[in-house]
Order: structure tokens, then sequence, then C-alpha cells
């Protein structure tokens, strides 16, 4: 008999085992055993009947959840019950957050233990915290329970109360979220600002000086005694100087003119100004700073950055990464310190130990900040990890660390120069100690911020000098739009204006990707015309959902709920059911929204309409001759949208596509066309006879209107075969994909290998030679977990079927056995070194045989399922996203 341990993930499993008494078994739950009906199929037939069944939650019955089993959980709930009959006692220790403790009680309820049941929590998997959280097991909290049940309740009534609304009035598939459509408004609002925004030109002067012989620059600031203007003078709805600002506004002219004038004048330094600044670390990480810093820094998506904190943990190299909490314990306080004295010095620890206070209202004192785990930090050299988990892993100890630092001490020094009546200013910074910037430097969301460990030396000037100007340009300025939000951005904002919880961000982020929302590109999330549809919808007959302090309200009444302070049923009735409630709303509304006119983007200073259809966005107009329309390009923002892209668009439709010219060999038309992926070169016309003319996508870099005959003729050519590979004798060849101009190396059995071409290289010219330069370059692949990108566990051998190689590699549910496009876990309690050839070949048989025989049933079912497919499709409940 023994004591049964369970956890989320396999993973997790595998590393809190080693801590565990032999005696002690260890499960995966695979995250939830239980949840609210997802389809139509999984609707209890009990209940099916009832009006609120589509919910899964009953409003009539004080709102009682309806939770189910879902299929693919049905089998690890079985093996937990098995497991639990040998057991003396459970212990639950899934993690310490309002999920886990969700997890908990639900596995609780679901296997209804007659034996001794505990609850376990730990912030980290580390022998030390694993023993002592044995020692202070607990029962589950019934009100964090209580509280997170509210929240998915509240969740799934926005959800699907709103989401069919959606489907109805605008497209099938759309869905509207609690935190999600805030999120989306906050994208489109700021797409409006960037439609609205209208440029304003600028001059100004900047100086190449010299003082014995050491160079700086200087810039002009005043004219006559009164200011120059700058970007920050201009009103970004007129594109004008700001009504009231008494500044000076130089046009071309006006630069050049005193460009002239102040040729071979004597520079004199008027004043010069010392100030000493301090610069405090930032505090160790929460969830949303790390999810901020990881995506300014590498550039990761909230998703991947939870991904892979996620793996780090159930490793044991990190804290818990699902927090508010900036505090850190006094053992993570000394590990930081004794690492900061042995590394840098003690010049370079702070006097006293740092402490944090968490500003956030939701946030628990009792959790920590993320931080590396153990009483002992190990440096990123010493973990042995690589990738993106390395590179995660180094920011997350790099910021503990720096936190328990001296001090950075600077000095800004600002330098006035006047020549004639113009004045200008140097501006310069030394570091006087570095502190913890010897570690680390914190991201900014402006690209062109300098970063804080940059010095910015000025020659030692002093006033009365007269440096020699080797130099005067006269430069030209453009005010810029507002900048769109980056996942970082948008993270940022979110927590600041108390909206969700940025353990949800990730997911809501994803959300509004995945559903059409937005698009990222160029780690901007740019909002989609069906985003600007739902957000008008929303604003104008549900404007609370989308209101960032109404959503705040809620979040903070969820969080008294957790504390106590709140009851959950008086509110979910008020939100859902009164006069004012969400129902009620729909049901008023609903006769209200004319679907035309839900499905239609009003943009000002555009006659087209634009109108969401069954596959996207398009225009709509009348030229007087009937109604044209024209689908909109991907990669065309509704920011950018104006006259001029309306007029091309409808021109292809009406006149048709431009020539280029004839294609030499074939001498058939080579036109210019624009496609809903944007623009492309066809070989000849559409007709009965060829159905489907060669088509070849023109590269983002090469705007359509630089597209010459030849280029044209080279791309209809691809893929170009550049030669084989010396090493392999697989041909490599170029061409363009979804994704961009790429190379691949077809590698026979074991698959074929691409690489992007960088932003120098040109598809229709790059050699063998590049191509062989970019192949040898290790691949950037999507995944950490991909088992073409690193290294095996161990190689076994060969198959004797086909000679190539079966080897084990580590995945995120465990080590599997990999052969070809096969892949067989490797069973549990069997570990990596005892597997051998022969028994790693009758797993891959085994699977192999279960495969063919899951094809053949399915194929005979074919048939039936075909002919139920009509009255099935009419009872079929999509999944609703929540959010």
């Amino acid at each position: 008999m023994s004591t049964l341990v369970i956890v989320e993930s396999p993973t997790k499993a595998r590393t809190i085992r080693n801590y565990l008494p032999k005696d002690y078994r260890v499960e995966a739950s695979m995250g939830h055993v239980r949840d609210l009906p997802q389809s139509a199929s999984e609707i209890p037939t009990t209940i099916k009947g009832e009006k609120w069944a589509q919910l899964g939650v009953n409003v009539d019955a004080d709102f009682e959840p309806v939770y189910v089993v879902p299929k693919d959980k049905k089998k690890i709930v079985t093996q937990l019950k098995d497991a639990l009959k040998d057991a003396t006692e459970l212990i639950l220790a899934t993690d310490e957050d309002r999920e886990g403790e969700s997890i908990s009680w639900h596995l609780y309820q679901l296997l209804k233990p007659k034996v001794p049941t505990k609850r376990m929590v730990f912030h980290e998997i580390t022998q030390e915290a694993i023993k002592k959280a044995l020692k202070n097991c607990r029962n589950i909290d019934e009100q964090l329970v209580r509280a997170q049940e509210t929240r998915r309740i509240l969740d799934r009534l926005v959800g699907y109360t709103l989401s069919p609304l959606l489907w109805e009035k605008i497209a099938w598939g759309l869905s509207a979220g609690r935190v999600q459509s805030v999120a989306v408004r906050l994208l489109v609002k700021k797409e409006r600002q960037r439609r609205a925004f209208h440029e304003g030109t600028y001059w100004d002067l900047k100086a190449y000086l010299e003082q014995g012989k050491a160079p700086f620059t200087s810039q002009l600031v005043t004219l006559g005694g009164t200011k120059v203007a700058n970007g920050s003078d201009f009103d970004p709805a007129t594109g004008q100087i700001t009504a009231g600002r008494n500044v000076v506004l130089l046009k071309e002219a006006d630069a050049v003119a005193l460009k002239e004038r102040l040729a071979g004048k004597t520079w004199n330094v008027s004043d010069i100004e010392e100030r000493p600044v301090t610069r405090k670390p930032s505090p160790p990480f929460t969830t949303s700073t790390l999810q901020q810093e990881s995506n300014r820094k590498l550039r990761l998506s909230a998703r991947d950055t939870m991904r892979i904190a996620q793996n780090l943990y159930e490793q044991g190299y990190i804290t818990y990464m699902r927090t508010d909490s900036v505090h850190l314990s006094e053992q993570a306080i000394a590990a930081a310190r004794d690492s900061v004295e042995k590394l840098y010095g003690k010049q370079y620890l702070s006097p006293q130990p740092r402490q944090y206070t968490t500003k956030s209202k939701g946030a628990q004192e009792a959790h920590e900040a993320i931080r590396p785990a153990g009483s002992t930090f190990r440096t990123p050299q010493e973990t042995g990890l690589n990738g993106r988990e390395l590179a995660l892993y180094d920011l997350i100890w790099k910021r503990t660390v720096a936190c328990q630092m001296a001090d950075s001490r600077q000095t800004q020094i600002t330098v006035q120069l006047q020549v004639e009546d113009a004045g200008f200013r140097s501006s310069g910074k030394r570091i006087d100690f570095p502190g913890y910037l010897r570690a680390y430097v914190e991201g900014s969301d402006d690209p062109e911020a300098a970063l804080e460990d940059q010095e910015i030396i000025l020659p030692n000037l002093k006033v009365g000098d007269h440096p020699t100007c080797k130099e005067l340009e006269a430069v030209d300025h453009e005010t810029q739009p507002p900048a769109r939000y980056s996942e970082a951005t948008l993270v940022k904002t979110l927590e600041s204006e108390g909206i969700g919880r940025p353990s949800t961000y990730a997911s809501i982020i994803g959300t509004i990707i995945d559903k059409g929302y937005a698009q990222l590109v160029s780690n901007a999330l740019i909002p989609t015309f069906t985003a600007f549809a739902v957000t008008s919808l929303l604003e104008k007959h549900f404007p609370d959902i989308v209101d960032p302090s109404f959503t705040s309200k809620m979040e903070q009444t969820l969080d008294d709920i957790a504390e106590g302070e709140a009851n959950w049923l008086p509110y979910l009735r008020e939100f859902y059911l009164g006069d004012k409630g969400l129902e009620t709303l729909v049901k008023e509304q609903k006769s209200q929204i004319d679907a035309t006119k839900a499905r239609t983007v009003e943009l000002e200073n555009l006659e087209a309409k634009v109108r969401i259809g069954k596959y996207g966005p398009y225009i709509e107009m009348d030229n007087g001759e009937g109604v044209i329309t024209a689908s909109i390009p991907k990669d065309l923002t509704p920011a950018d949208l104006d006259p001029a892209q309306v007029e091309v668009l409808l021109r292809q439709k009406t006149t048709g596509p431009d020539e280029v010219g004839r294609h030499p060999e074939t001498g058939e038309p080579i036109y210019i066309k624009i496609g809903t992926y944007g623009p492309y070169v066809q070989l000849g016309d559409k007709t009965e006879e060829n159905p489907k003319p060669k088509q070849a996508s023109i590269p983002k870099n090469v705007p359509k209107e630089n597209v010459t005959l030849e280029i044209a003729v080279g791309l209809l050519a691809l893929p170009r075969a550049l030669g084989t590979h010396p090493a392999t004798g697989g041909k490599i060849q170029a061409s363009i994909g979804p994704y961009g101009p790429y190379i691949v190396h077809d590698q026979g059995k074991e698959g074929k290998d691409y690489r992007s071409l960088k932003a120098a290289d040109n598809v229709l010219t790059v050699s063998l030679e590049r191509a062989l330069e970019l192949l040898s370059e290790p691949k950037k692949g999507r995944s950490s977990t991909n088992s073409k990108s690193k290294a095996a566990l161990r190689e076994l051998g060969n198959h004797p079927e086909d000679d190539s190689p079966v080897n084990i590699y580590d995945g995120p549910y465990g080590p599997y056995i990999k052969h070809g496009k096969t892949n067989v876990s490797v069973p549990e309690g069997q570990s990596v070194e005892d597997m051998t050839l022969s028994k790693a070949l009758e797993l891959l048989a085994s699977k192999t045989s279960s495969s063919k025989s899951k094809s053949t049933r399915k194929t005979s079912k074919t048939t039936s399922s075909r002919a139920k497919s009509t009255t099935k499709s009419s009872k079929t409940t999509t999944k609703k996203n929540e959010a």
C-alpha cells in the first residue's frame, strides 16, 4: 500500500517523484479532469431540453454549473481511480493558485476517496520545498474554489450569451469574452487613432562638432530665444502646430537658409549642467512583467513565454510562474546576494537586502516572485539548458540577481551652445558606478530609447570654449502615428487598468489572434476589419462589456469573493438576470441590431463601404453602373485603407489587372493582381481550358510598382534549382511560400529542411553557396521540443526494415521513441537507460498496427456518418471561446 500523489503533468510528476519517499506513487491528471460542456454532444441527456442547457449553467437554480468529464479525460480518470484503490492516503499536489485549487477540488469530487486526503502546495519543486510541503499539508480551500468557479461561470455567461449574437449579426465562429472583448477594443481604439492621425513635417539642424579632436553632435533647440518646434508640438488630429504653442516652425527653405547663415560662425559653450542620477533595479518578475520583458528582449509571445516557463517550473528550475507578487523569501534574497558577491564582488551588493512590495490589489504576498528555484541559484551555464528555455531562465536569473545589487550612479550632462542667434544642445551620460547594470538592463517599449548601460560621451568642455563646427546638416522630420500595441504593451496596459488576471493574458492574446481579431506583424498587434465590426457593435449595444473601468470593477469583485468580502450568488444574479443584466440586455437589443449595418465598418473619409463577408472583408461601391465589390488583402490594415487603395482594388475588377508584359517563351500576358494575401503575378488568362493559370506571390519587400517583366518571369519560374548538398546529395531549391522566400534541402527519408531567406537575400539570385551557409545555421523552430532540432536522449540503432534511426527524445509529456514519422511514449516505469532496440521495435510495431486498425474502423464508419451529417449539424454547437 502507498500514498498516491496527483499533479497536473507528467513532467511535474517525474520531477517531484525524485523528492518523495519510495512508497509514494505520483500520477498526472493532465490538467483539468472536469469542465462545463464544450459542445452539444457533451451536454447530459437529462438536461438537453432545458433552455439553459447550452450554457452549461442552470441560471434558474442559483447558477449551478453542470460539470462533465471530457471524452479525452475519461481514461485518465479511470486510471486515477484504479491507482487510488491501492492507496492508503491521497495527496492532491496541483498548483498553488486558484486554477490549481479548482483542479484538486474536481479531482476530490470525482474520485470520492475513502482514504485520508490532504492538499499539498509548494511554489518550487526542490527537495527542501517538497519536504516542507509534506509537513504542512492542509485541506482544500473552498473559498478559493468558489472564487475560481464564479470566474468560470461569469466567463461562460458572457461568452455563450454574446457569441451567438455575433454569429447571427456579423459572421459565424466569432467570439466575445469578458476580457478578450476589452483587449480587442484597445487594439481598435489605437488603430482609429492611427487612422485619424495627420502627419506633420518640420526641419531642424544637426551640428557635427569637435573639441580637441574629440567629436560630438549637437541639436538646434532655439532660434532668436524661441523654442524650435519638434514632434511634441504637433496636434496629431491636424498635423499642425498645437494651438497656443509659442514655437518657431522651420520649413526646408528656412533650415537651409539658416545653415548657410551660420556657416563659418563662431560657436560658444554658454552653459554646462551636470546632474547626478541614481537608478534602482527593477523588482523580480511577476507573470505580467515576465511576459512583457520576454516579448521585448526575446521576441517571445505571451503564450510561448508561459509554456516555456511552465516547463522550467515543472523541471525544478524556477519557482511557480503564475504570480502577481514581487515578494522574495529570505532564502531567495540570501541566494541572490550570495550570487552577487561571488560573481561581482561585495561592492556590487546593495547595502541592505531589498524587499519589494506588490502594488497589485489582488496579489497574494504569501506567493513569491518568479525566480530561480532553490536555496542557491544555478547560473544559466550550470543548468544544462539550451535554446529558448536557457534564454528565459537567463532572463529570470539576471533579473533576480540584479534586484539585490547596488544602485547605478550616473551623471546626466547637458551642454548649451550658442552660434549667432541659434541655440544648440548636446546631451551626454556618464556612468560613475554601474551597480546592477553589470547584470541586467531592462528592455524598453521604445525601440529608439537608448539602453541604460550605454554611456553618451562628451568631450571635456567648459563654459567659454569654442568648438569647431565640421558640418552642419539640415534634417527633415515627420511626426509618427501612435505606435500599435505589441504583446508587451498590451499586457502592460491590461494589468495597469486592472483588466483580467495576468495568468490569463497569454491565452487571451492567443485567442484574439486565432479568432482573426488581430494579426501579429513585426511584433505589432494589428486589429482586423472584423475586430472593428465586433467592437462597434459591442460599443453601441453593450458598452459595459467593453468598458475597461467596468471590467476592472468586475475583476475587483471577483478578488473580493476570493477574500470572502463579497457574496458570489447575488453578484451573478445582478450581472446576468438583473434589470440591466446581460440576458435582459441581449433580449432587448437583439431585435434592434440590423445585421447589414453590423457587418459594415464605418471609416471616415472613405466613400466606399467596408463589409464583413463569409470569406472575409471586402469593399463595396456603386460606380453609377452598378455595385462593385473587391476583396481586401489580408496585409491591408484598417488604418492604411484610403481612397487611393480603394481605387486600385476596384479598378482591377472593372478594367482588369495591370499587364507587366508578355512571357518571352510562351507569349502569354503576365498580370500583376492583388488577392486576399497581397499582390502576385499571373501567367495568362483564366479560361475553361486554363482554369488555374500559374501564379506567384510578389515578395513583401518588393513594391508591386517595381515589378519588371524580368522579375515577373523569374517569380513564375520558381522554385529554382540551386544544386545538390555536398554531404547528402539532396536537391536544394529556392522558392516563396506563405511565410515568404525560403530555401529547402530535400534529405530523403529524413524529410525536408527549410530555412527562411534573410532580408538581404533575393530568391531569384540566391546562390548555392549562400543556401549552404543558411542551412548550416541552427534552425530556429517554434518549439523547443522539436526532435529534429535537438539531440536525442539515446540513439538505439537503426530499424531493420529501412535502416533509418530509432531514437529516444524528451517531449512535453515525457520521453518518447521516434522512428520516421511514428512516435510512441516510453512506458511508465520504464527508464530511458533500460530501453533496448528490440523493445522499442515492439512498441513501434504495436503503435503502427493500432493506427491501421483505427484507420479501418474510421473508413467503415464514413458512409453512416455522412448519412447522419445533416441531422447532426442541426444539433451540434461549436465550441465558443470565452476569456
